[in-house]
Parts: structure tokens; sequence; C-alpha cells
């Protein structure tokens, strides 16, 4: 049965990528109104980027009424592979499998975030307590003891005022929000850049790759992960490169050849270049003002853990939002989740995304045939790769984040 919330003030929340839309649905199904505001026109036009969700994740998108609707236009990925270069066989094998007494999912489900995107953007049009509204970007907001007024522009430039009981920033790395609250966001950048292609061909010509691998090189390291229909390939860039000469056709085709020969061209349907950071916002609240996914807290790629992080914070949050509104529990409740979910961020979040990072080019021998050798015996033994994938998957960042008090 829905409950109403008292509170006739809705949340509001800025962005509408896959943290805003799960935390709409989270506060929705549980009577809250919720005004989204997102500055694109088409939600779609958002940057594909993350594509593999872990199995606690999997579990929450169930509980939105998400899961049946994302499993078929995604792979089923049981499996993850570590290779070293271009050897023909794995340094390691890990299933998910060993995890089939911890979650409802023993599997990564590979799916992109725009079909994440879409299929909840579906869910909430349908709900009345929730105002999505497109071509609209927040230029301002002031806050007091009882409310949050954000200043939103139009495409056509009109603005107009809305007042609400919290604004949540599920904005991204760049969070206006965060910027205004003078929050610090505390970190580093990795001096490398990293290239990112989409891929229209099948790499399991030549090697027996799984859904998603993971290949340690010195030079050339990489992440291949299979989406439904291109291969996504993460690889290293040069940080002194001129950015246009990295992105340049006839250079990545050379990289691709090095990087699995075939000697005919691929089909590169789409590439990008960035710089990672490693960074944890100091705060995630400031009065009225919440700070969730990239907004409070971003880390490399390598893993999986950004996207899947950001929807932990919403439905973290999502939860105590609706029993402070509904008048479960008193507004220090929102501390809770600051710190478990800033727990989770610097605990394991970023502790495993510099480690998997690091390994991935570890360049000193002894060093790296010691990484290699504990991947290998952390496969091969099955309560050492349970623990592995308890971590890898963010069962372990779920589970010690709702201890914290």
């Amino acid at each position: 049965m829905m409950i109403t919330s008292r509170n006739n003030k809705p949340v509001i929340i800025a962005g509408a990528g896959p943290v805003g839309l799960c935390l709409s649905l989270a506060l929705a199904r549980r009577g809250v109104r919720v005004v989204i505001v997102e500055r694109l026109v088409d939600l779609l036009d958002q940057v594909r980027r993350a594509g593999t969700i872990h199995p606690p994740t999997l579990e929450m998108l169930d509980e939105l009424g998400l899961y049946a609707k994302l499993e078929g236009r995604g792979l089923k990925a049981p499996l993850m592979h570590y290779w070293n270069g271009a050897d023909s066989e794995p340094i390691a094998v890990f299933d998910h499998a060993v995890l089939k007494d911890d979650v409802r999912f023993p599997f990564a489900l590979q799916c992109d975030r725009l079909k994440v995107v879409e299929e909840a953007s579906k869910v909430v049009a349908t709900l009345d307590l929730i105002d999505l509204r497109t071509a609209t970007e927040m230029i301002d907001f002031r806050q007091d003891a009882d409310s949050v007024t954000v200043t939103v522009k139009s495409q056509d430039g009109a603005t107009e005022e809305i007042t609400g009981c919290y604004l949540v920033s599920c904005e991204g790395a760049h969070s206006f929000a965060r910027k205004a609250c003078d929050i610090e966001f505390e970190g580093f950048a990795f001096p490398d850049r990293t290239m990112t292609l989409s891929v229209d061909f099948d790499f399991n010509v030549q090697r027996d790759y799984s859904y998603r691998n993971y290949i340690l090189d010195p030079v050339q390291w990489a992440n291949l992960f299979k989406w439904t229909d291109v291969w996504r390939l993460v690889l290293p860039a040069h940080p002194d490169e001129d950015p246009d000469k990295l992105l340049d056709d006839k250079v990545i085709a050379e990289q691709l050849q090095r990087f699995h020969p075939t000697g005919q061209p691929y089909n590169v349907v789409s590439k990008s270049l960035y710089t990672v950071h490693q960074r944890v916002a100091k705060a995630f609240r400031a009065g009225r003002v919440l700070l969730a996914g990239d907004a409070a807290h971003v880390n490399s790629p390598i893993g999986a853990m950004g996207m899947n992080s950001g929807i932990h914070d919403a439905v973290n949050l999502g939860d105590k939002l609706a029993r402070v509104l509904n008048g479960e529990a008193g507004d220090d409740l929102l501390d809770l989740y600051v710190r478990q979910r800033r727990h989770a961020a610097i605990v394991h979040i970023q502790a495993m995304t510099i480690r998997n990072k690091r390994l991935m080019a570890e360049g000193e021998p002894g060093a790296r045939k010691e990484r290699h050798d504990e991947l290998r015996r952390s496969a091969d033994d099955p309560g050492k790769a349970r623990e592995f994938m308890l971590r890898a998957s963010l069962i372990q960042s779920v589970r010690d984040a709702a201890a914290v008090q």
C-alpha cells in the first residue's frame, strides 16, 4: 500500500541519470513527492559509459521494479577473467557462483547506463508523485531551517523558483550544488589519461574471452567488456600527447592492432578520452542539501564501481529521507546516510579502484609476479574466491556500510 508523506514539499533532485532516477523511485514508492530537474532535453543524450551492474545493485533494482525490465536487455556475466598481456590462457577466472548463498543474482549484468536511464524514466513517467522536468537547469538555490528554494532556467531562458524540503545533487562530478556549498572534493587525479572505445567486432575470434576481462600489462593494459551491441575497450593514453592526436582514427587503428592484431580495419563506434580522478567530497551534506553518486565521489572505471555505488547511495538515502519525511525518524538520520556512504566510498570504492588501477599496470617484475600468483591462489581456493568476489562485486561494501552507526 502506498504511504503518503506528511510533508507537502517535494524532494528536489538535480540530475536524471541512473542515481537521480533510482532515488526518485525509492522515494515515490514510500509516498514522497519528487521534482527532478535535468538540463538535457533528451535523457538518452547522456554518455553511455558504465555498463556492468553488480549483484547487490541488481537486488536493489529489483526492489525498484527495474530488474525484470533490464534483464532481457543485458548479458548475464557469471565469469570474470584476468589475463597477462597477450597470453593465450587467463591468469585467473572468477565465477560469481561462489556467491550463490549471498545474493539472489549470482552474476553481473552487462547492461549500459542508458538502458537503466531509459527503463527508469519509463517507470517515472507513470508515477504522479514524480515530476520530471527536462531542459531545465538549476542555476541557484537557497535554504533555511525548513526548506530549499531552487532557481531553475528553462531552455528558452525563463526562470522559476521551486521550493522543496531537501535538495539532492545527483549532477555528476561537476556538481553545481557541491561547489555552491563550498564542499571540498578531496583526492587526486592519476597522471595518465584513459581512452574508452566502443568497437563493433567479435574479439572472441582469436581468444576465449568472457564478457568481463582485465588484461594486465605494464605498457598496454586494457579492460575489455562485452555489451549487447559492442565491445567496450578501455586503454591507457599518454598524458603528454595532444588529445586530438590520440583520438585520430589512424592512431586508434594502430593501437587496436597492437592490442588485437587482425590486419583488418576495426569499426570504432565511439571514442573518448578523459583524466581519471579519485575523489570523495569532504561532506555529503550541507543542511538540507545532500550529495549522491558522482557528485559525492568519483573513481577509476576499473572494477565498475561508479554507477553501482551511486545507485547504492540512492537506495540508502531514499530509505532514510522517506523515513524522515514520513515522521518515522528525525532529521539526524540523514547524518547516518553520510557516515555510511562516505565509509563505503573511502574504505571500499576508493581503495579497490586505486588497487585495481595499480594492478593493471604494475611494471616491477617481482611485484607483478606476486600479484599474479595472488590472483591464481584466490581463484583456485573456493573460500578465497568468495572473499575476493564479495569485495569485487561490492557486496562487502554494502554490508560494511550498513553496519556503520
